[in-house]
């Protein structure tokens, strides 16, 4: 077996350093969007890109700033600066149509992507998309305390079923703001597929059927997985995202 050849590098216009693998072969190039803490060696990412080899399609998967091999402090980003690494990486290293698959925060990137980039975008899939968590998850929910410990502090502390405390900023609740998604017109001028599970205890399919409603596209389906969770990997799960990415791709084909 052949050892994973590591990493390149692209430096962005903002001065980031992001690591990604990029797959050549036929367009339109499928292109990865990890979630919040995760990156470009998880589960989904990792299959994904050994599918895509499979058909002889181009594929990309990158890690954020503050993530995985790219620099940066996860602590100092936010939602902004991950799109700005997005966007970088989809234009440096990509030509033609492109085909966001969004997992978790990942699902928030790629409807940012398509409202940056609706040209570029051939289809879409999320799977348990986390749209405007940073005000209707974490700010939604904290105690008086806790905003005003955002205000005081510049930070909370939060604990999580998935990876140890991370710490909410300030800067991430305000950015995240100027980044909302289901509060604005939202036209996907494209084909999505949206993937939720029903046992997802970080995304609930109510946010998933939120989006469903808001957003303007001709053809957006959800797909409903009973007892499904939030890391939406197992073989079934794989299975369905498959199944979702060759629908989209015989659309835009």
């Amino acid at each position: 077996m052949s050892a994973v050849p590591p990493a390149t590098y692209l430096e962005t216009p903002q001065g980031r350093r992001i690591a990604y693998h990029k797959t050549e072969g036929a367009g339109p190039t499928v292109v990865f969007l990890s979630g919040l803490k995760s990156d470009m060696e998880g589960t989904k990412a990792v299959h994904l890109e050994a599918w895509a080899k499979a058909q002889g399609r181009a594929f990309l998967r990158f890690d954020y700033s503050g993530h995985g091999e790219s620099s940066g402090q996860f602590e100092e980003g936010c939602i902004g600066d991950w799109h700005e690494d997005t966007v970088a990486a989809v234009q440096a290293l990509t030509t033609g149509a492109i085909i966001p698959v969004g997992s978790s925060m990942g699902g928030w990137q790629a409807l940012l992507l398509g409202r940056a980039l609706p040209a570029r975008i051939a289809g879409m899939v999320t799977i348990a998309a986390a749209p405007d968590f940073t005000e209707d998850g974490y700010w939604a929910n904290f105690t008086d305390a806790q905003k005003a410990e955002l205000q005081t502090k510049g930070r909370v502390e939060l604990p999580s079923d998935y990876m140890e405390p991370y710490v909410v900023t300030q800067r991430m609740v305000e950015n995240g703001r100027e980044n909302l998604v289901l509060r604005s017109e939202l036209a996907l001028p494209f084909p999505v597929r949206c993937l939720q599970g029903t046992d997802d205890s970080a995304v609930s399919t109510e946010t998933a059927l939120r989006l469903l409603d808001h957003a303007q596209c001709d053809d957006m389906r959800l797909t409903l997985v009973k007892d499904a969770d939030h890391r939406f990997s197992d073989p079934r799960c794989l299975a369905l995202i498959e199944q979702a990415l060759e629908e989209v791709l015989a659309l835009a084909a």
